[in-house]
């Protein structure tokens, strides 16, 4: 049973994801915010949404394990998983912005990250809002420079989402509020009973299973675009959806409610994983072929990731 709460909490997640994108744009759109604006802030906190829903349900639930993991693990399985198959199926270039602003920033939060943790071993309501203003910095500097190279891509917003009337907007909002809520409860439940059921940590699901599963929209929308041969496959922004995970989905869950470490090993074994897949990218950005993730590199990558999966369940 635990299985079927977390597909279909995974479910509702993406569905409730998707109609809160298409009313946050629209809604957008309705208050005039140019299409640059709505692409880097709007859409990126709406498809942080499903994330920030459920380590919000997993804090309040007493589940901090559960909280901390689907972020680690979302970052982990962002690089390992889904760049890892991307750049297997295509290879990917890599562009300026990548390691002159998006890669330090993920570097950066990372690290702090670490040392928040390690600190108190909690992260507080002044933590959080450091980490969400940071985010909000970074924004503005991406905004600005996106403004000054006016070469920003911008397809992800639908022009078509000008005309949706506000009897759809507020539809579209609701059921996405909805499926959010119902989704992260059902997820964190299922997780939950998982978890106790395999006789592993909350730990243990959260940073392989639950991380998996809100990684999924991000790892369907790459292949499609892998496979398409679409050379539009953005590592900025695989980077910044973990830029996100850490400033918005655990800088907002904390200040509404601490998130506590439980598990010693997120912060002595995990942490470590995701800070590590993430400082590969620049030697990997320098070796034999510049500037480019291939497959050889995808095939480590992937591999890496899969030694990280069979640790987790071992090293229990």
């Amino acid at each position: 049973m635990s299985l079927v709460w977390i597909v279909l909490g995974l479910v509702l997640l993406v569905v409730g994801g998707e109609f809160l994108v298409r009313s946050s744009v629209s809604l957008s759109f309705k208050f005039n915010i140019s299409k640059l604006v709505i692409g880097m802030t709007v859409v990126s906190f709406a498809t942080s949404a499903p994330e920030l829903l459920v380590s919000l349900q997993a804090a309040l639930d007493g589940s901090p394990d559960i909280a901390l993991g689907n972020v680690i693990g979302s970052n982990i399985a962002n690089i390992g998983l889904v760049l890892g198959i991307t750049a297997i199926i295509s290879p990917l270039s890599i562009s300026e912005d990548f390691y002159k602003l998006n890669w330090p920033m993920m570097m950066l939060l990372s690290i702090a990250l670490y040392f928040i943790l390690k600190s108190g071993l909690i992260i507080n309501f002044t933590e959080g809002l450091l980490l969400f203003v940071s985010l909000i910095v970074f924004l503005y500097i991406l905004i600005k420079r996106s403004k000054e190279k006016d070469t920003v891509d911008i397809e992800e917003v639908d022009d078509a989402l000008q005309k949706t009337s506000n009897f759809k907007i507020i539809v579209w909002l609701l059921i996405g509020g909805f499926a959010l809520y119902f989704g992260s409860e059902w997820l964190v439940l299922g997780a939950k009973d998982l978890a106790l059921s395999f006789g592993v940590s909350e730990r243990v699901i959260s940073v392989t299973m639950v991380a998996i599963g809100t990684s999924v929209p991000e790892l369907a929308a790459s292949v499609i675009a892998a496979v398409k041969q679409e050379k539009a496959i953005s590592l900025g922004n695989l980077i910044g959806s973990n830029i996100f995970n850490i400033a918005s989905v655990l800088g907002l869950t904390a200040m509404i409610h601490p998130v506590a470490l439980d598990s010693q090993k997120l912060l002595t074994n995990d942490i470590f994983w995701m800070i590590g897949f993430a400082a590969i990218l620049i030697p990997f950005m320098l070796l034999p072929k510049k500037f480019e993730i291939g497959r050889l590199k995808g095939f480590f990558i992937f591999g890496a990731y899969l030694v990280f999966i069979y640790l987790t369940f071992t090293g229990e």
